[in-house]
């Protein structure tokens, strides 16, 4: 009888653990558990003779030939070093940075969660408008991408034609949808 009420207990244990568990998000389709892992794979998937000088973080947090956690929560650095505006800027709880060490321009990229993912078509719309109506100084951006992975996650990236599509590729690779693709004038 004391075996019988201990695999009862058991059960329903494991039971109880199983729908707790279930309603917290491991993971997106891109598989990182952070914006800063996000970019962190997607630069690993780099060939060596693909690479170029990149940082990551934000002004008062920076690493050098890594991507890194960037401080979501100043809205000013968000919108200098990566175009998110300040409305768009409150929708991210979780942001990181690959930037190309020489010129901005040339390549950066942010990778975002947004706290609801209802906001996705409103973040997508803030930071294209951002980017395409900025006024650039040390050399114009070609080309804008952001790509999304449906589950919380949106990636930016501006710069050098070529050096955006061969990071969106890596990203289409990971699971991520293109949502806009453009050239920027």
């Amino acid at each position: 009888m004391k075996k019988m009420i201990m695999f009862v207990l058991a059960a329903v244990m494991l039971l109880s653990l199983t729908a707790c568990g279930g309603g917290e998000e491991m993971g997106t389709s891109f598989g990182a558990e952070s914006a800063a892992m996000l970019l962190e794979q997607v630069w690993g998937s780099y060939a060596d003779d693909e690479k170029f000088a990149i940082m990551g973080g934000d002004y008062d947090n920076n690493v050098a030939d890594a991507p890194a956690a960037f401080d979501y929560s100043n809205a000013e650095y968000m919108d200098s070093m990566l175009a998110v505006p300040a409305d768009a800027a409150a929708m991210v709880d979780d942001a990181a940075s690959m930037i190309h060490m020489m010129n901005a321009n040339t390549f950066t990229a942010g990778a975002f969660h947004l706290a609801d993912t209802a906001n996705e078509d409103a973040f997508v719309s803030a930071v294209k408008d951002s980017v395409m109506n900025r006024q650039w100084l040390c050399g114009f951006p070609e080309k804008l991408v952001i790509v999304s992975d449906g589950a919380g996650y949106v990636v930016s990236a501006f710069g050098n034609g070529e050096a955006v599509d061969n990071f969106a590729a890596k990203l289409i690779d990971m699971g991520g949808t293109v949502i806009v693709d453009e050239n920027i004038e």
